[in-house]
């Protein structure tokens, strides 16, 4: 299924979800859309097809000890 980028566009500005544009492949463009406790990328392909990647959240929170575990562990 080809999905039109401008109408997908046009449904979330409708439905009040915020999202804003990238550029990160040179085969595709990146809607990044934040909602609640989640964080979508949705990619649309030059072939047509569209790539869906959803980030969510355990629902913890951490003080700012874990900020060393981000260093150790993806630091080059």
């Amino acid at each position: 299924m080809n999905l039109d980028l401008n109408a997908f566009l046009n449904k979330l500005e409708e439905s009040n979800i915020a999202y804003s544009l990238k550029k990160v492949r040179d085969e595709g463009i990146m809607i990044a859309i934040r909602v609640p406790g989640e964080r979508w990328e949705v990619e649309f392909m030059n072939d047509g097809t569209v790539e869906i990647e959803k980030f969510i959240s355990d629902g913890d929170y951490y003080d700012y000890k874990e900020l060393e575990t981000l260093f150790r562990e993806f630091s080059d």
